[in-house]
C-alpha cells in the first residue's frame, strides 16, 4: 500500500522496442504522474539488454510492472491499459488523483 508520504518504486520488463513494451512504458508513466507525482521512481529493464537479470528474477513475460515498494512485492503482466490493476495493488482508491 503506497500512503501519501510514501514513494512508489516500479521496476518494468520490456521486450525491446515491441509496441506492449512502449504502451506500458507509456501507460505506467501517465499513471504514476496522475497518481503519485513526484512520488515515484520507474527502472526499465529490456529483457534483451539484461537476459540473464530477467532469467534470475523470473521474468518469463513481458511487459511485467514489479511493484518493488509493496510487500511482498507484487507483479502485473500487461500493458497497464487498466488502471484499476495498479489502484488495488498499492490500495489507491479509485477517485484519489
Amino acid at each position: 500500500m503506497i500512503d501519501a508520504l510514501s514513494t512508489g518504486k516500479f521496476r518494468l520488463y520490456i521486450a525491446g522496442d515491441a509496441p506492449n513494451s512502449r504502451r506500458a512504458v507509456a501507460n505506467l508513466t501517465a499513471f504514476c504522474n496522475r497518481y503519485l507525482p513526484n512520488r515515484h521512481h520507474i527502472e526499465i529493464v529490456d529483457v534483451f539488454e539484461h537476459p540473464k537479470r530477467a532469467l534470475e528474477e523470473g521474468i518469463l513475460l513481458t511487459p511485467l510492472l514489479v511493484i518493488a515498494s509493496a510487500s511482498p512485492a507484487k507483479r502485473i503482466v500487461g500493458d497497464l491499459t487498466d488502471s484499476s490493476v495498479l489502484l488495488g495493488a498499492l490500495g489507491i482508491a479509485a477517485g484519489a488523483s
